[in-house]
């Protein structure tokens, strides 16, 4: 009897144990296990280096999940296509996972998965800044310009499947190595030898040119225009002459000093007319009311001329007629 309560004490406590284990698993992630998920896939004809398990994945920015797996074509599909005919792709599986209040979200994304690719939903690598991992980013591309069937394939793939779009970091990369080997492909010696031979038919050109006919040219057309000068109006030389004339009285006048002499007569000439203007100020004045009445009076005479011709001349205007009965 005593046996038998120590192994029933004995299943109580294993069984209680579990329960707490389970417990505490179920708090520490089990929960997720209960969380709805949807799993898709996509696949890139370049390298993923940077990109890892358990890398984040958003759509412009909102997360969604996380990388989950990542391999070979060859391994997952392809594994009894020979080496020749594989497409040797890499597959990146990603799982979106979000709450359980959230799980319409989930059940959205997988009912519009198919109709958001034919709108352009493409999947993308991204460096989360400069220096730091990749993550996958997914965005609504120009179908035109990244179409579904960029990357074709003939196996059915495991999850739902959502077409991937070149990333800009991976462009930049492969056009730097492609201008790089199409440098390390240039023909450098065939450039430098047509540009000996260019040099050497410049030479040969130069060399072919009539210079001594090109000199003779040049010493007639030096002659020609030497007797066009000679040539020239004889009056222009007598003004060219003039002038050396002039401008050697004007340095003979310096050197002697009577330059000098000159200018100071000048400034006392100026001295003088303004004593005298000074001077005569007043007379001038007056001279100058003068002439004004003068113009006044020869105003009026030429006004009375114009009214009465013959008064002007012999007296003055005619005696007002007075009519008989009118008032003065």
């Amino acid at each position: 009897m005593e046996e038998s309560k120590r192994y029933y004490r004995l299943g109580v406590f294993v069984l209680v144990t579990a329960i707490v284990l389970a417990a505490i698993l179920f708090i520490l992630g089990g929960r997720s296990v209960f969380q709805p998920t949807f799993t898709f896939e996509t696949y890139f004809n370049q390298s993923v280096a940077g990109l890892g398990i358990g890398a984040p994945v958003n759509f412009r920015g909102v997360p969604l999940g996380e990388v989950v797996e990542i391999v070979t074509s060859s391994a997952a599909y392809e594994s009894g296509v020979p080496p020749e005919k594989r497409k040797n792709y890499i597959v990146v599986r990603v799982e979106v996972q979000v709450s359980k209040e959230q799980h319409v979200q989930v059940e959205q994304i997988r009912r519009e998965a198919p109709e958001m690719v034919k709108l352009g939903l493409r999947a993308q690598t991204q460096l989360a800044g400069i220096t730091g991992g990749q993550y996958l980013s997914l965005d609504l591309l120009d179908p035109e310009e990244y179409p579904a069937t960029a990357l074709p394939f003939d196996w059915t793939p495991k999850y739902h499947y959502i077409p991937s779009a070149p990333s800009l970091t991976g462009e930049i990369i492969a056009n730097a190595q492609a201008f790089l080997a199409s440098l390390n492909k240039a023909q450098i010696q065939e450039l430098a030898h047509n540009l000996n031979t260019l040099i050497v038919d410049v030479d040969k050109k130069v060399q072919q040119m009539p210079l001594a006919e090109l000199s003779a040219k040049a010493e007639n057309l030096l002659a020609d225009t030497d007797v066009a000068i000679k040539r020239m109006d004889p009056g222009l030389k007598r003004t060219v002459d003039n002038l050396a004339a002039f401008t050697d009285d004007l340095r003979k006048l310096a050197e002697h000093g009577e330059l000098d002499s000159i200018v100071k007569n000048i400034d006392d000439l100026a001295l003088r007319l303004d004593a005298l203007i000074g001077d005569n100020q007043y007379d001038v004045r007056v001279i100058v009311q003068d002439l004004r009445v003068t113009a006044a009076n020869l105003r009026t005479l030429s006004e009375t001329v114009k009214r009465y011709p013959a008064g002007a001349l012999v007296g003055g205007p005619p005696a007002k007629v007075q009519v008989p009965g009118s008032s003065k």
